[in-house]
């Protein structure tokens, strides 16, 4: 049984405990293997073993009692039923997203008797740092699902999930993560997103292809290192002077940024948008300046929104989950409860979903 345990060997061990346990081959108030006998099974040292404990103890797993052994809690099923409190937090309530994300999420808790208690930052990191605070006073929760809020920037609030994390309360992030922190997060492959459509556009025929993305949350890094992978592949040269960086405030008056859009796009075929939102923002600024679309320029947006497919000219774009995004989420928190070793991490492919805003390009 030694291949069992690598790495981290007190944490594989207590994985492999808590296993036992989730597949009730170790059943609610039964004593446990010994010390000597996890010893000898695994080929470690009694430190490991007891470092092993001390985390599933630590954990409200198991119990130790002074000259009989270690048992498995039988209280724990019981305590978390009480605590069943889920702390939902995202940046909007509003906006084409977050009303079905949102919905996914609590349909889920709800079916499993969570009750259910829903914040918004509006993306500012003062807001959540008030937010986590009363969490973290109430202390009430048996877990936190949270959207990052400007993830690609330093954040100040990283103190406070590490707090949530001493006090053994999962957290699992929504659609972004700190990178910071070593928690789950489930979202969009934000890398698929950039590569699939730079790929589609260049399957069109397209060349130069520019791109808006957003500075302040790691999607917009991520998607343009999606982007830039595949301009790369395909031998085509990046010009910075076609990529525009915004950030949140802008992104929500791209109407205001007429000219920085127009002076990036200058010279490309194509341009990537870092969302629908920005996409149906620029489709309005290009109608204002006599550029048509697709014909002069084509323009791709990401989430599949409504406004995606209103309007003459419905935009190109790529599926986003929203509801199946929030139960996953909501799935994975409540196994999170229930197995502090679950690995949560989960993120949804993309698939091109076409619409005219893009063509055929036969230019040079």
């Amino acid at each position: 049984m030694e291949s069992k345990i690598s790495g981290s060997k007190y944490m594989e061990l207590a994985k492999w405990i808590n296993e036992q346990i989730q597949q009730r081959e170790l059943l609610p108030g039964q004593k446990m293997y010994s010390e000597n006998e996890l010893q000898k099974m695994f080929g470690v040292s009694r430190q490991t073993v007891r470092h092993a404990i001390r985390v599933l103890e630590q954990e409200g797993i198991v119990r130790s009692v002074r000259g009989s052994g270690t048992y498995v809690n039988d209280d724990r099923k019981e305590n978390l039923t009480k605590k069943m409190r889920v702390a939902v937090v995202t940046t909007y309530v509003d906006g084409y997203i977050f009303p079905r994300m949102l919905r996914g999420i609590e349909n889920v808790l709800l079916d499993h008797g969570c009750t259910v208690q829903i914040a918004f930052t509006y993306n500012q990191s003062r807001r959540e740092k008030q937010i986590l605070e009363d969490l973290l006073d109430q202390n009430e929760i048996a877990g936190l699902i949270m959207e990052t809020t400007k993830s690609a920037i330093p954040n100040p609030n990283l103190y406070l999930f590490r707090e949530f994390e001493a006090r053994h309360v999962p957290v699992l992030f929504l659609n972004s993560f700190y990178p910071g922190l070593d928690i789950p997060h489930v979202s969009m492959d934000d890398y698929s997103v950039g590569y699939k459509m730079t790929k589609y556009l260049i399957s069109m025929g397209h060349r130069r292809i520019g791109g808006i993305f957003k500075l302040d949350d790691l999607q917009g890094r991520i998607r343009y290192s999606g982007y830039m992978d595949a301009m790369s592949e395909a031998g085509l040269e990046i010009d910075e002077a076609h990529i525009l960086w915004l950030d949140t405030d802008d992104i929500h008056v791209i109407q205001e940024q007429r000219q920085r859009v127009l002076n990036r796009a200058k010279g490309c075929s194509a341009l990537f948008c870092y969302n629908d939102e920005v996409a149906y923002g620029v489709l309005g600024v290009f109608r204002e300046a006599g550029i048509r679309v697709p014909e002069d320029l084509s323009i791709t947006g990401v989430d599949n929104a409504d406004l995606a497919s209103i309007g003459e000219t419905g935009i190109t774009t790529l599926s986003h989950p929203m509801e199946a995004l929030g139960q996953k989420a909501s799935e994975n928190l409540i196994r999170m409860i229930h197995d502090p070793f679950f690995d949560a991490n989960y993120e949804f492919d993309v698939e091109i979903v076409p619409r005219d805003s893009v063509c055929e390009w036969k230019g040079d």
